[in-house]
């Protein structure tokens, strides 16, 4: 046979058809290249490497390919893969080596794909706009300040999806460099193209950046991930007290030096028989103001959901707390509670649980109420999906609790099996309330 027979003509439609057997054969295609080169632009190796080369390229990528024993018993199909890989040649070059000398005849197989430079390996991929606009948001960021192209490095597909928005988190940071501990709200800020919700969707880069320019002098050891902050304390005679910050907002705001309005919490009595403020029964305070009430009542109730909140019956010494989710860190300093009984009612899921958890971390004695198998499977048609349950491992649960928190996290009733506590029927709901307060009679 010919020399170079597996090198010679491009695939036709039946030869295409067969180079996609090679894949099944394990030989590199075409395509697998192709994955290689964008797992790589996924990782934002190869825009760092337009920006700053490493000496990565040229880049060869070995290539499997068939054996002489393939080209005895399927020599269409190798020609076909061969063929494949030759025809797209231009992005990079093509390795080979012979194969098959002493059987069928020697046959130039590719053996490597060589990418002279990252831009043609980018352009490979079809990401050579991208990859310009990259360098272009790149450049106008180290014109606004040198330290900006390091974050550029460790950040390029982010900076790419930021695009222009970068470009004016960047002068935030340069505004916070210069103004260290402005004492204003994030609200009064004046800068062109900046507003409040500009900075809630950018505290996480803003901050990045901050510290970028404060490489020099303090070094992290830990970057921040982008979707979290560090927790930083409140400065003293802020609005957020000498507490930690406990939202991202407020984690923002104290450790830029901003005001932060303080985290309330909302409460209704239950019991006509304690006065209030005049006849107001729903109110809601600051975290700090709630921590020194003391409420004369014996009951407190903690419910996630707004409607359940409202719908409380009155009870007689019972306290009703709207608890949203997982903030309950603002009932941190509220030390009257722990002389209190306290029920949380929250979603019957892993999320429920978790925040259940998280509550016992400040108060340890808070009991749960239908958050138990029973209520869940009485309640099977109401069930619903939990988009995301949670995975960690709980603590603070008792024993039937534990059980089943894993029986929900492990599937055993369905896959993300959740039920909403405001789809538990009302005539249950207070049938087991009302339990409750008869038992701590």
């Amino acid at each position: 046979m010919p020399g170079d027979r597996l090198s010679a003509s491009a695939p036709g439609r039946a030869q295409a058809g067969q180079a996609q057997a090679g894949r099944a054969q394990g030989w590199t295609t075409l395509a697998d290249l192709r994955a290689q080169s964008l797992k790589a632009w996924g990782s934002g190796a190869l825009l760092r490497e337009v920006l700053e080369p490493s000496g990565l390229h040229p880049r060869r990528r070995p290539l499997k390919r068939p054996t002489a024993a393939t080209l005895r018993t399927d020599y269409a199909a190798a020609s076909a893969w061969a063929a494949e890989l030759f025809a797209a040649v231009g992005p990079f070059s093509l390795e080979t080596a012979e194969v098959g000398r002493t059987t069928v005849g020697a046959n130039q197989l590719p053996a490597a794909a060589v990418f002279a430079n990252a831009e043609a390996e980018i352009g490979f991929v079809g990401k050579a706009k991208d990859a310009a606009r990259f360098v272009e948001l790149a450049g106008s960021l180290a014109s606004l300040h040198s330290l900006f192209r390091g974050w550029a490095l460790k950040r390029p597909l982010k900076l790419l999806e930021l695009g222009a928005d970068a470009l004016t988190a960047a002068r935030v940071a340069l505004w916070l460099e210069d103004n260290p501990v402005p004492g204003i709200y994030v609200r009064q800020l004046s800068l062109p193209g900046v507003h409040t919700k500009f900075i809630e969707n950018h505290r996480a880069v803003i901050s990045e950046l901050a510290m970028a320019l404060r490489a020099d002098s303090v070094r992290a050891e830990i970057e921040p991930d982008e979707d979290s902050l560090p927790d930083f304390p409140a400065e003293p005679g802020s609005l957020l007290g000498l507490t930690p910050a406990r939202t991202p907002a407020a984690r923002f705001a104290a450790g830029h030096g901003f005001l932060h309005p303080p985290e309330l919490v909302r409460f209704r009595v239950l019991d006509p028989a304690v006065p209030l403020l005049g006849t107001a029964r729903d109110l809601t305070v600051t975290a700090e103001a709630f921590s020194t009430l003391s409420l004369p009542v014996t009951k407190v109730l903690i419910t996630e959901n707004l409607v359940n909140f409202l719908a409380l019956p009155d009870r007689q010494d019972t306290l009703a707390i709207y608890g949203g989710g997982y903030g309950f860190s603002s009932l941190r300093d509220a030390g009257w509670l722990r002389d209190r009984e306290v029920l949380y009612w929250g979603d019957l899921d892993t999320h429920g649980f978790r925040i259940l958890d998280q509550l016992r971390a400040i108060h340890p004695h808070v009991m749960s109420v239908m958050m138990d198998e029973a209520t869940l499977l009485a309640h099977r048609d109401a069930w619903v999906t939990e988009p995301s349950p949670s995975k960690a491992s709980l603590g603070r649960l008792t024993p039937d609790e534990s059980a089943l928190y894993e029986g929900l996290r492990n599937d055993a009733f369905g896959t993300a099996v959740r039920l909403e506590q405001e789809l538990i029927r009302w005539d249950w709901a207070l049938g087991r309330l009302g339990d409750w307060s008869c038992r701590n009679r």
